[in-house]
């Protein structure tokens, strides 16, 4: 039996991007996970929050740019560099509608999910982490998740 087989009889549940989003940021100690529904479509949106080269870091206030390392099927690597000079390699998945990547000091996740009418729920969380353990160091992290999603709201419009 492979990985992705079930045994007979077995139940099997989904979840979507942004209950996963929700459920791995639960088991990261200072992760505050961040909302809002935009109205425009899932793919208008998802595109925008996963153009890492374009408008990422854009998004991210304090990144300056941004450089994708290798993409295979759904692992991603990109170098970020800070606006003051730090830089980070970030590794992790990016698939439709769900993203996580971490560094040694960053971790940095986002999730969309359709809401319905043509509306898209994104969700954020990220921060500085702290290394060698699940946790990210609490301040200012939701702040800065609604200023993301505030600066998303506005390259939507």
């Amino acid at each position: 039996m492979s990985d992705t087989e079930q045994p007979q009889g077995w139940p099997t549940a989904e979840v979507d991007p942004v209950r996963r989003l929700r459920a791995l940021a639960g088991a990261v100690s200072g992760a505050a996970v961040t909302e809002r529904v935009y109205d425009a479509p899932l793919d208008v949106v998802w595109g925008v929050l996963v153009d890492f080269e374009g408008s990422f870091a854009d998004l991210q206030a304090d990144l300056t740019e941004v450089r994708v390392l290798d993409r295979t099927g759904d692992r991603v690597e990109v170098a970020a560099k800070g606006r003051l000079g730090q830089r980070a390699r970030l590794r992790g998945v990016a698939r439709d509608g769900f993203c996580w990547l971490q560094s040694r000091f960053l971790i940095m996740a986002m999730a969309a999910t359709e809401e319905g009418d043509g509306r898209t729920r994104v969700a954020l969380t990220g921060g500085v982490r702290v290394p060698g353990r699940a946790a990210i160091v609490p301040v200012g992290v939701r702040r800065e998740s609604r200023r993301t999603l505030d600066r998303l709201g506005e390259m939507l419009a």
